[in-house]
């Protein structure tokens, strides 16, 4: 059950992301009918622009990096990639608004390969890989501090004595927690059998510390980990899809992008703006993109060079999430997307790692197969 469970939290930690990602793609094609597949590299951008506005703020140690500059990288982020959204759209698209599809949908590849190989320039952000900062503390939020004290080395090397009592648990982890005055907070395992174990007894340690006096915080493992990052992760992604869905379904610009998308030519007509409705649903879909790929960076620290195929394959399962969702409805990319982090992370706890991205693309071929207009999406008859 613990695994199942973990199984859930992380699938739904990562499956947000997915639905964030997804969001943009089913924005664009909701408008315009057409697959916008530079989107994925505006979320590509979202990650080393946050990578770079870090660098730059001087944020790179973790002990130095104030609790407020994650949400500021964030907001740069999002603002960096609305902006590209925006020329993007302008200068790419808007010029084809009534060209044949065929010619869009080239237009659009030849727009990710733009922004893969510019993004790879030893100027912008080059080809070697980066660290993200950890600018959201990646702390567990649910374990248990079972003493707090002085640590004082036992009478065995390997092994130290506590301070205050404690049970250790079968199929339970416990840890140690150094904090040295100088700054460095690290972490030792309990290894010692299950049992009690009183004050001032010694109790086994992997790996041995040697660091007599200093101050420590005995920790018991939960059973189903809630880590920071993931619980920001998943709050924030679902705070701006609530707030995408109120845009789209209970304001006047929301019901402008939904008369666009039932019909351009007649929503201008009726006085409605119809470029600045399309322009401003790229950028809100790049900004969307951004906030997925800071969250991204901030799960998985590790950024690949822009052009790697480990984005592009990222970029390719939320577009799955947007399909099996249902192409063109918010609210199906939302499903989507925590539909497939839940199959991936679960194939991968019971199935095997090996076929990961088998089980993404085999959900695809079946909701295809079975409901192609996807989970959430209406059927369309064409009149001709």
């Amino acid at each position: 059950m613990e695994l199942f469970l973990q199984t859930l939290v992380t699938g739904i930690a990562v499956g947000s992301l997915y639905a964030l990602i997804a969001l943009g793609y089913t924005m664009v094609y909701g408008i315009l009918k057409f697959i916008n597949f530079a989107h994925s590299d505006v979320f590509v951008l979202g990650a080393w622009i946050s990578y770079e506005v870090s660098r730059a703020a001087g944020w790179v140690d973790p002990r130095g990096i104030p609790w407020w500059a994650g949400g500021l990288v964030l907001i740069g982020a999002m603002l960096s990639c609305g902006l590209v959204g925006f020329v993007v759209e302008r200068l790419a698209y808007r010029p084809l608004r009534r060209a044949p599809r065929l010619n869009v949908l080239i237009t659009a590849i030849g727009v990710s390969l733009l922004l893969q190989n510019v993004g790879q320039l030893p100027f912008v952000f080059g080809t070697r890989p980066q660290g993200m900062p950890q600018l959201l503390e990646d702390r567990v939020l649910n374990d248990t501090v079972l003493g707090t004290g002085t640590l004082t080395q036992g009478a065995v090397e390997g092994t130290v004595r506590l301070e205050s009592g404690f049970t250790v648990e079968e199929d339970r982890r416990y840890s140690i927690v150094l904090e040295p005055s100088g700054g460095g907070a690290r972490s030792t395992s309990v290894v010692s059998e299950p049992g009690r174990y009183e004050a001032g007894s010694d109790v086994a340690v992997l790996p041995p510390v040697e660091d007599n006096g200093a101050g420590y915080r005995l920790i018991r493992a939960a059973v189903v980990q809630l880590r920071l990052v993931d619980v920001v992760g998943v709050g924030t992604a679902f705070v701006l899809m609530l707030l995408l869905d109120w845009l789209v379904y209970h304001t006047k610009l929301g019901r402008a992008m939904r008369a666009v998308s039932f019909h351009p030519a007649n929503a201008s007509l009726m006085g409605i703006p119809v470029d600045r409705v399309i322009s401003f649903t790229f950028v809100l879909g790049a900004m969307l993109a951004a906030a997925a790929g800071f969250l991204w960076s901030q799960k998985y620290s590790g950024l690949t060079q822009p052009a790697a195929a480990g984005w592009v394959l990222l970029g390719l399962k939320a577009f799955v999430a947007a399909v099996v969702g249902g192409i063109g409805n918010i609210r199906g990319a939302m499903l989507g997307g925590l539909l497939i982090g839940l199959l991936e992370f679960f194939g991968m706890t019971y199935l095997g790692t090996e076929l990961r991205d088998v089980y993404v693309f085999a959900l695809l071929i079946v909701v295809l197969l079975v409901r192609p207009s996807g989970i959430l999406g209406r059927a369309t008859v064409e009149k001709v």
